[in-house]
């Protein structure tokens, strides 16, 4: 059995995790510069998981007898509990979330207390604790967009009934479904859970057992070691262990889609709220007013979904920029890594509590919204009209454009032209055509999947709401 002798003065070894080699003091504004312990505090749980499994490894390996991997537990457990209950003491020297961990436990237990760093370096350490404290993000995360995509599932049941006009270039284009624009949105949130999961997936390898760089020494079994941390397999490769940051990217750019999601959500919430479309109203618990214009109603939560976009983005553009050019293999750049994604994830979290709340909350204005809708939205109808009768939809297409150029030219709305008016652009109108001047209509005959059919939006809403039940 290999077995670690601690060093005599504890107290001092654990002033600095790396200090043996040096003699001058650091800079105190070097140390604050690489003091990183209130960005990574977060992930204490999650070090302490990493070395609790860890010991026990070190302990199956020979390393540590029965008695001390047994201590070093239990003062783990102490540590734990400190943490919890808000009890623990931060103290000079605690440059970072593991520093502060093993300073507290050999505080606790002594000496033996700094065998648990036996083998381990903190570039295996760190990227361990970052994706076990990243795979329970994620799991919140994915909860939070499966309840925003039932909500919208329940809404779009609920208000099914209600016409608005569709838009394409903001300008109104044929009409739709109330609901089947909400739907639009939450089939971007179903993507956004799916790409998570998959990111979650791909992140749940264990780096523990890959040391500074070149592996591990003392015969640490590391598929049991990521077997007891719930990981599905150990990384393959040491090197690539410690300095791979995909994963940060990959959870830093699903952040930046996802919250460009929300942003053209709550851009249509903005300019549908406001005077001149009139379509919603926020909930006042999600509005503010103006500090001048006692008549102001602003939908602040909607702009800064909008505004907060911009920063989870510019996140993820100083991560690409700092990985891009790092040679092989831990370099102290990737201390940063945290600041940018953990900034992101939270605001991503509360970001998906405000859209739930700004959707929840929104009121639709049906007649408002059913008013919009205008003549020429049902320009398409009537060149369809045309098809059904077997001329090619490039001549029909051609002779619909000719009657809104009729009505324009008359100052009338398209369903005020004749059927006289419409048999002079071509023959095979008939007094049946005036059945296509009907929105319910229109947006019946849209029955193929994924339309705006009224079977086809109650199909997609209860497929979306079982998708987030078996999601949740």
């Amino acid at each position: 059995h290999r077995r670690c002798v601690a060093p005599d003065n504890p107290a001092a070894a654990m002033s600095k995790l790396w200090g043996g080699r040096f003699t001058g003091k650091t800079d105190p504004i070097m140390e604050r510069f690489n003091n990183s312990l209130d960005v990574d505090r977060v992930m204490w749980s999650a070090d302490i998981a990493g070395s609790v499994a860890y010991a026990t490894s070190l302990e199956a390996a020979g390393v540590l007898s029965a008695a001390e991997a047994g201590q070093i537990r239990e003062g783990l457990g102490k540590v734990r509990e400190e943490w919890a209950s808000g009890a623990f003491v931060v103290k000079e020297g605690d440059e970072d979330i593991h520093t502060a961990n093993e300073r507290r436990l050999t505080e606790l237990i002594g000496a033996v207390g700094g065998k648990v760093h036996t083998g381990r370096s903190r570039n295996d350490q760190v990227v361990t604790d970052l994706r076990l404290h990243l795979r329970s993000v994620c799991a919140e995360l994915a909860t939070e967009l499966a309840g925003l995509v039932t909500l919208a599932a329940k809404r779009a049941t609920a208000e099914v009934d209600l016409l608005m006009p569709g838009y394409t270039h903001l300008q109104s284009a044929q009409p739709v479904r109330w609901s089947h624009w909400m739907l639009a949105h939450a089939q971007a949130w179903r993507r956004d859970h799916g790409r998570l999961v998959q990111a979650a997936e791909r992140m749940n390898e264990c780096p523990l057992g890959s040391g500074a760089l070149a592996g591990n020494p003392f015969g640490v079994e590391r598929e049991s070691l990521a077997s007891a941390l719930g990981f599905a397999r150990p990384t393959a490769n040491s090197m690539d262990a410690v300095s791979d940051r995909d994963f940060v990217v990959e959870l830093s750019g699903w952040a930046t889609l996802l919250m460009a999601h929300l942003s053209r959500f709550a851009e249509d919430i903005i300019v549908f709220s406001t005077q001149e479309f009139g379509f919603v109203k926020c909930g006042d618990s999600y509005s503010t007013g103006s500090s001048l214009m006692p008549q102001k109603k602003n939908p602040d939560a909607a702009e800064l979904l909008r505004g907060k976009a911009n920063r989870v983005l510019g996140h993820h553009t100083a991560l690409l920029a700092m990985i891009k050019g790092l040679p092989l293999t831990y370099n102290k750049d990737l201390q940063e890594d945290k600041q940018a994604l953990f900034d992101s994830l939270d605001t991503v979290q509360a970001a998906l509590k405000i859209t739930s709340g700004v959707l929840a909350t929104l009121q639709p204005a049906a007649a408002r919204m059913r008013g919009a809708l205008n003549s020429f939205m049902l320009a398409t109808d009537l060149s369809e009209y045309l098809v059904r009768k077997g001329v090619p939809f490039r001549e029909t297409h051609h002779v619909a454009g000719r009657a809104v150029q009729l009505a324009e030219e008359r100052s009338c709305a398209l369903t005020e032209l004749s059927v006289a008016d419409l048999q002079s652009l071509h023959p095979l109108f008939g007094d049946d055509v005036l059945a296509v001047w009907d929105f319910d209509a229109s947006v019946e005959r849209r029955d193929s999947i994924g339309g705006v059919s009224k079977r086809r939006v109650l199909e997609q809403a209860d497929a979306l709401a079982a998708w987030a039940d078996a999601a949740a």
